[in-house]
């Protein structure tokens, strides 16, 4: 499974994770899971990269507009 959620992680600035996860037949929420715990890393370990540059890129830009729920 490690697998799919790296191609996702490879691929996301080029694809919504949306789409990949339903092409790959992933959970976002299983994917997400997966993201939070390969950037925290193993105990004791500091992990830098390009995955921490793309998280600090990501949550730099203003979240789409939605609609309220009624």
């Amino acid at each position: 499974m490690r697998s799919r959620f790296q191609f996702v992680d490879d691929h996301r600035d080029t694809y919504e994770v949306k789409r990949l996860c339903h092409v790959l037949d992933v959970n976002r929420s299983s994917y997400c899971k997966w993201l939070a715990g390969a950037e925290a890393g193993p105990p004791g370990s500091t992990r830098t990269g390009s995955r921490s540059k793309r998280s600090a890129r990501s949550t730099a830009s203003p979240a789409a507009p939605t609609a309220p729920r009624e």
